[in-house]
Formats: structure tokens, C-alpha cells, sequence
């Protein structure tokens, strides 16, 4: 019983698989009849082998060509950011470009700002040329342009993701006496440098000096201030002991530009001598030692200059430190009138930032050197050391009296200077966070302001 049971439901199952299977040949009929040969490929098949084809082609998923995306313009972004592939890989570069008269200074620099180094750009200036970075500083400059706007673009290069763009400048025909607003790229440390070649201030009023000058702390001249100035050579400085010693300011030097190479520098203890001063409560100017060769250099040396102060109360001038690198300085051989013109650059730039600015040199050096007639509408800072100055061409308003100084605070031989300026210390820097274009004129206090 239960054997015929078995065997019935054995036959069930069988023919319920032949009528499934019957169903589904029916269903598929063209397509047994190709499997078997006895017809031509279905038009269902077709279109699906050319769906899948199409695929392979439009750069779909579908099917074995893996390249097949190269082929579909819309895979990539329509916008074409970068010049080639393969420099789409390497490190990001950008281009920053000034302008002072008839010049371009470009720079090339990364994503975070900072100079490239160490690779030979080339950039294009369209309807002018090609110029390449040959000394591979980051740096590129053209002068002796016509004024106009002008078109600049990156060339190509290996392992840099160079822009597909196009950055235009305006290019003045007349120097504008005004702060170049990316300065700060052009600025180095004395890491960067050889400072045994570059900083080679030579001390005139020294050379110069007749042997009765008073090294002494001298607070017995009417109105007028004791101050120092200093740099690195003074080494690290304690403000708070020069302070309680007495003295009244500080000229601290911000930098130099290099006698070699002309490269900025800034002064390797400009930072902490100038904070220090000011936490102690000391009044504080800067000077900058220049070795400009023109005034667009100039210019330069004095955006230098407003950068490293515009985020401090400078009471005092700002004064440039104008002598000899020794005589194989790259300044040192100019003329009187080029040497003057470079000058009179720098301190209108600095006066059109607002600030109160003037000249430091020696004796011999502002009779010899300089045209004095040119610049006697701004600060005379006199070196000379001897008991009494005998400089009388113009009114000085500041004499470094000695360069033998002693200070507590200070380790080494420090310069002693007298002011005789009234400096209202709110005025400056008031007066420059305002926009104010013009000099501050003080009052003369025991010396004569001369033209002012």
C-alpha cells in the first residue's frame, strides 16, 4: 500500500516537471530552435548583445572594456583645471605677480605661499615672451616693460600641477610710491643666506671718528631723549634691565637687504627685541640697512619695512640706514644723484603708509655721498662720534654720539643716540591704522627741524 503510494507520487512529480519544462520551451521557442540550430539568432538576442555593446562603448560598467571611460566626455568634469594629466598629480602651484613701474616681478609659489625653489618655471608673457627662473629661486623678473596690461601663464612642468589659467597685471609706466601688497614673498631668513657675505654694514662714523667722543650715558642735555639702537650683533638683550637703566627708546633694526645677492633678510632677533622693548614699556622705531640699486628696489626695501611693523606701536621713525658694504657692496658704487633718487623712493613710500621717516648715515657720508637738498624735508638721524658734532649742512634731529656704549642689560658695546624730537607717542600709529598719507612732523626740541 504504501509502495504504490510512493510510486504515484513519484509519477505526480515527474510529470509536473515535463509540463514546467514543456511551458518554458514554448515560451522560448525561437530560442531552442537557435540553441539547436534549426534557426537564426532571435531579435531579443540581438538587442541585447547590441545593448551590451553599446555599453562597452559609452564607457558603461557593462562588458570587458575596462578603458571604456576615456571614451565618454561627461565622465570628467566639463571645466579643464589643469594643463595635462600627468601634471595633475604633482604638487599645486600658483603664480603672484607686482608691479612698480614698467616691471614684473612673478613668483611662484605653493599652496600653503610659500616660494617654490629649486626649479627652472617658465613663464609666458603673451606678445612679449618666454622667461625662465634660471637661478631656480622662485622668482621671476622683467623690466623695461611699456605700461599696459599684460597676460602671464605657467608653462608646463614636470611634478607640479601647473593652472590652465590665465592671471592678468596692470603695468604702471610711472613709479606709485606705495607698499607692494605681497612684499612678504620676497622676504628671507638668514637661513636662507650666506650672512658672512650678505650683512656688511660698514660703520663710517667709526672710520670717521676724532677720538673725543663721550661713550657715557648722557642725561644732562635739556629735552632732548637717551636711546639705543640695536640688532642682532647686540646678541640677546635683557629690555626690562635696559629699561630700569634709563633709557628713554630703542631704534631696532627690522633688516637688511643682502650686499651680495640683494636678497631681504629679515634680522634674526627683530622679533624678540622689538617685542621685548615694547613690553618693557620702551618707545621703539626701526631702521632697515639698504643696498638698493633703484628705486623700485627701494620701494621693495620700504614694503619690507611697513610689513614687519604694522602690527606694532611704532612711536619713533622709521630710518634708512644708508653706508658703505665695504666698499664691494652692490650699492657702493653708485652715484650721488642715483644713490640719492633710491632714497628718496624708499622714504616716500614709507611716508605714504603713514609713517614718520628719515635718514641714517655719517657725517661724511651725508656730505659726500648723498644730495642732502633732496631729502631735507625728512629726519636727519647724524652719526658722528666726537664730544661736539661738527656736521652744519642740515639740522639733525637724532646723533648716535658713540658706538662704544654700555648698557645693563646688554653684553656688548652698544650705540648711544640723543633725540631731539618731541615724539608724541599715540601720534604714529594712530595716524598710520587711519590711513594717513602724509609725515607726522614733530617738534625740534633743542636742534632745528631745518626745511620741515
Amino acid at each position: 500500500m504504501d509502495s504504490k503510494r510512493m510510486r504515484r507520487a513519484m509519477i505526480l512529480m515527474i510529470v509536473m516537471f515535463l509540463a514546467a519544462f514543456a511551458v518554458i520551451v514554448i515560451a522560448n521557442l525561437d530560442t531552442v530552435k537557435y540553441k539547436l540550430g534549426f534557426a537564426e539568432k532571435p531579435q531579443q538576442q540581438e538587442e541585447v548583445v547590441e545593448q551590451t555593446e553599446e555599453s562597452e562603448t559609452a564607457g558603461g560598467q557593462i562588458g570587458g572594456n575596462l578603458n571604456a571611460f576615456l571614451g565618454d566626455e561627461t565622465f570628467f568634469d566639463q571645466e579643464v583645471r589643469f594643463k595635462s594629466i600627468e601634471s595633475y598629480a604633482g604638487r599645486n602651484v600658483s603664480l603672484m605677480m607686482s608691479s612698480v613701474a614698467k616691471d614684473l616681478r612673478i613668483m611662484v609659489v605653493d599652496s600653503v605661499g610659500r616660494l617654490v625653489t629649486g626649479t627652472d618655471f617658465t613663464i609666458n608673457i603673451q606678445g612679449v615672451g618666454e622667461y625662465t627662473d634660471l637661478d631656480k629661486d622662485g622668482v621671476i623678473y622683467v623690466d623695461g616693460l611699456r605700461s599696459g596690461e599684460y597676460s602671464v601663464s605657467l608653462n608646463e612642468q614636470d611634478g607640479f600641477r601647473v593652472p590652465n589659467t590665465i592671471t592678468t597685471i596692470q603695468v604702471r609706466q610711472d613709479i606709485e610710491y606705495r607698499v607692494i601688497d605681497n612684499i612678504e614673498y620676497l622676504m628671507l631668513t638668514e637661513d636662507d643666506i650666506d650672512p658672512e657675505k650678505e650683512d656688511k654694514a660698514v660703520n663710517g662714523a667709526a672710520e670717521d671718528a676724532d677720538g673725543t667722543e663721550n661713550t657715557e650715558l648722557q642725561f644732562d642735555r635739556g629735552t632732548a631723549r637717551l636711546g639705543i639702537d640695536v640688532s642682532k650683533w647686540n646678541q640677546e638683550i635683557d629690555w626690562e634691565a635696559v629699561k630700569n637703566a634709563g633709557v628713554e627708546f630703542a631704534i631696532i633694526r627690522c633688516g637688511y637687504r643682502g650686499a651680495s645677492t640683494g636678497a631681504l633678510v629679515i634680522d634674526p632677533r627683530y622679533k624678540e627685541n622689538i617685542e621685548g622693548a615694547i613690553e618693557a614699556g620702551i618707545p621703539v622705531g626701526v631702521y632697515f640697512f639698504t643696498q638698493a640699486l633703484d628705486e623700485v628696489e627701494a620701494v621693495e626695501e620700504a614694503s619690507m619695512a611697513i610689513d614687519l611693523i604694522e602690527e606694532y606701536d611704532v612711536d619713533y621713525p622709521v630710518f634708512l640706514d644708508s653706508e658703505s658694504a665695504g666698499g664691494r657692496g652692490r650699492a657702493d658704487g653708485l652715484d650721488n644723484d642715483e644713490r640719492t633718487s633710491a632714497h628718496r623712493a624708499f622714504l616716500q613710500t614709507i611716508q605714504a603708509a603713514g609713517y614718520e621717516t628719515g635718514v641714517y648715515a655719517s657725517r661724511n657720508w651725508l656730505k659726500d655721498r648723498l644730495d642732502m637738498s633732496r631729502l631735507s624735508n625728512y629726519r636727519i638721524w647724524l652719526a658722528e662720534y666726537a664730544d661736539v658734532p661738527t656736521y652744519d649742512e642740515y639740522y639733525y634731529h637724532m646723533w648716535q654720539y658713540t658706538s662704544k656704549g654700555t648698557v645693563d642689560g646688554i653684553s656688548t658695546n652698544v650705540d648711544l643716540n640723543l633725540c631731539y624730537m618731541n615724539i608724541d607717542t599715540s601720534i604714529n600709529h594712530a595716524r598710520s591704522a587711519a590711513g594717513y598719507s602724509g609725515v607726522v612732523n614733530g617738534d625740534s626740541g633743542n636742534v632745528p627741524v631745518g626745511d620741515d
